[in-house]
């Protein structure tokens, strides 16, 4: 008789059929803990310091034409040993053009100022190659030996 009261009273617990998420938060939290403090340290541009340049300088016979670059994003001309000339963008694109349809072995060379924004440097060149220029060179300073 014992067993079979010990048996009626005795119920048998279902099984849960749940997962049990709580691991899971807790290894989301670290992994949103580690992004937020990570986030700040990835920066998308960085502040260059352009180098002198220790390069030698090019000898050619004939007079470079130099595209100067100023702080403001101003644009200069200079043809050969004239001086040089402001202009603006579209007016040094259509004299550069007219300069390499008689010459198509035109150097010209692009002086960018020191604080010269990149992007001012980058518009001249892109004048520059829209007005057919085939070689298109880089003026620096000359570096101080170390």
């Amino acid at each position: 008789m014992s067993t079979a009261f010990s048996t009626r009273h005795r119920k048998r617990r279902k099984l849960k059929a749940e997962i049990n998420v709580v691991p899971y938060i807790d290894v989301m939290l670290v992994l949103l803990i580690i992004f937020m403090a990570t986030a700040p340290l990835l920066n998308l541009g960085v502040d260059v310091d352009l180098p002198d340049s220790n390069a030698k300088s090019i000898n050619t016979d004939k007079k470079p034409i130099i595209v100067s670059v100023d702080v403001n994003g101003n644009y200069r001309i200079a043809v050969g040993d004239s001086p040089s000339e402001a202009v603006n963008a579209a007016t040094l694109s259509a004299r550069i053009e007219q300069l390499t349809q008689s010459n198509k072995d035109l150097t010209v060379f692009v002086a960018g100022d020191h604080d010269a924004s990149y992007s001012a440097v980058y518009g001249a060149m892109v004048l520059l190659q829209q007005a057919k220029v085939a070689r298109v060179g880089m003026m620096s300073q000359p570096g101080k030996g170390k």
